[in-house]
């Protein structure tokens, strides 16, 4: 049987990865696995090819581009790309894999779109900006100028949320967890 794609899509901050690390963690009934996506950027520590991610250089990335290779793409900085490959989901998915897919907004809807009904996607939202702020000041990873630059990108991103299938705001963790386990466990189920 072909595994089902479900979408997770959310400003920075908004708290989207850590209820999918909790859902795939947590629930292995659910059969869900990661997206490994390619990059033209070098690996990092640990990470191995295929694994983490599938890394080429940003000539093969390109060439990829040129054979209509990827579901959604972006180029992040000159010459640093990202991408999923719909060779690699479909692979994926006919493993019996339920594909996660932990992506920016607009790959998202892009991702969706291809799908349509095969495909669930769910914005995690959180309960306001000024909240959104006060989240990634206390992570203390990021200078008041990177905040700011992410503030301004989530109102942006904030404005696709209807675009989704389903928009759970984040003003309670364990709540939110609790109605993405419902949305995830509903949809399997079709």
């Amino acid at each position: 049987m072909l595994g089902k794609l479900i979408i997770f899509s959310a400003p920075s901050g908004s708290g989207k990865s850590t209820i999918v690390n909790w859902l795939m963690q947590e629930h292995p009934e659910l059969k869900l696995y990661f997206s490994v996506s390619c990059t033209s950027r070098p690996p990092r520590g640990d990470e191995r090819h295929g694994v983490e991610y599938f890394f080429v250089s940003p000539d093969e990335f390109r060439d990829l581009i040129s054979q209509n290779a990827f579901l959604e793409y972006e180029q992040v900085y000159e010459g640093r790309y990202y991408g999923t490959l719909t060779r690699q989901v479909e692979l994926q998915r006919q493993n019996g894999q339920n594909v996660v897919f932990d992506i920016d907004v607009k790959g998202g809807i892009n991702v969706k779109r291809h799908y349509g009904e095969q495909a669930l996607s769910i914005f995690i939202q959180p309960p306001s900006i000024d909240e959104l702020r006060r989240r990634l000041t206390l992570r203390a990873t990021d200078s008041k100028e990177q905040i700011a630059t992410r503030i301004d990108k989530a109102a942006y991103e904030l404005t696709f949320a209807p675009e989704f299938d389903h928009v759970v705001v984040n003003d309670d963790l364990e709540k939110a967890k609790a109605e993405v386990l419902q949305l995830v466990k509903s949809f399997l189920a079709e």
